[in-house]
């Protein structure tokens, strides 16, 4: 279901929303690749061809998105998925008692806008693309398919702020793929756990192999394709709607 079809996917630049880039482009798809302007996308886009095109996108932006979505129009004369891959994350204490500090508000909010607002921004114009498409037999127009993580069920000390922000991401999802239903668009979320991502691979090695030893099985961190891999799998599975899917190697956080 991918070959001739077309994906916009936000932070498509690096980490998990570049392996789907590259999954899907793989797979004979045609990929907009929406990310800050400041990301490598444009490189990226170079080096992948003519089947893909960067879109400068701060997902919190509504011009940004419709932007991304005319070019994508433009280009490719249509929309079939949305894969929402952008996000960001802090880690602080509610307060820090030794300094008297209180978690910074502006940092709250930045995380829940763009990871939760980003999300729901696209979403909400995107769909609006994907339901000009004729249905499929099963009355289907198109997929979307978010990233929450394992820390919207059990987030550890200092992701209150991200915790939040990927909770509302699950919890939004059935009534999302309710209010879409009629519209023959299904929506998935996946929540991954710890992945051999850019930011833990920033880490010192030995941090490292303890973050994988807390995985029950396969005892490594997740590989970016294997997440691409389900992404792929939940657009071809027409049954796959309104859930959310740990993707973590039976990992439990800890606090």
């Amino acid at each position: 279901m991918l070959k001739g079809s077309v994906a916009l996917i936000t932070g498509g630049a690096s980490g998990l929303g570049r392996s789907a880039v590259e999954r899907f482009v793989r797979n004979g798809a045609k990929v907009v690749i929406a990310d800050l302007p400041s990301s490598k996308g444009k490189e990226l886009s170079s080096d992948l061809g003519e089947s893909t095109l960067f879109a400068p996108v701060d997902v919190t932006s509504e011009n940004d998105v419709l932007n991304a979505l005319n070019a994508t129009k433009q280009k490719f004369g249509r929309l079939d998925y949305i894969v929402n891959a952008a996000g960001i994350a802090v880690a602080y204490k509610t307060y820090n008692f030794n300094k008297k500090l209180p978690h910074a508000l502006d940092d709250f909010q930045r995380v829940i806008n763009v990871n939760t607002v980003g999300t729901f921004n696209v979403i909400r114009l995107g769909v609006g693309l994907i339901g000009e498409n004729e249905p499929n037999e099963d009355g289907q127009r198109g997929v979307v398919v978010n990233t929450a993580s394992v820390a919207a069920f059990d987030g550890q000390v200092g992701q209150a702020a991200y915790s939040a922000s990927k909770g509302a991401i699950v919890g939004m999802t059935l009534p999302l793929a309710r209010d879409l239903s009629s519209n023959g668009i299904r929506v998935v979320t996946i929540a991954p756990g710890l992945f051999d991502t850019p930011l833990l691979q920033s880490l010192p090695e030995k941090v490292r192999i303890f973050l994988a030893k807390t995985i029950p099985f396969p005892q490594r961190l997740g590989k970016p394709d294997e997440y691409a891999q389900l992404v792929q799998s939940v657009i071809e599975n027409p049954l796959l709607n309104g859930e959310t899917i740990r993707l973590d190697g039976a990992l439990r956080m800890q606090a």
